[in-house]
């Protein structure tokens, strides 16, 4: 999976061009797809993937 954002979780490290530690849903849209994802401290995210990439568009507190 390639990031965009090239950052980091801000909570743990883990980065963002890395594979989700685990994927909670995965959901179709017009321009690609909704990711929700769980991150290696337990940060909820919500990524959007299309034609340029993923992108993080949400991060949670870690649960």
């Amino acid at each position: 999976m390639t990031s965009t954002t090239g950052t980091v979780c801000p909570h743990c490290g883990w980065p963002d061009a890395a594979e989700p530690f685990q994927v909670v849903s995965r959901h179709a849209t017009a321009a690609g797809s909704t990711l929700w994802t769980r991150c290696a401290c337990g940060s909820l995210q919500v990524r959007a993937v299309d034609g340029g990439g993923t992108r993080i568009v949400s991060r949670s507190r870690p649960a």
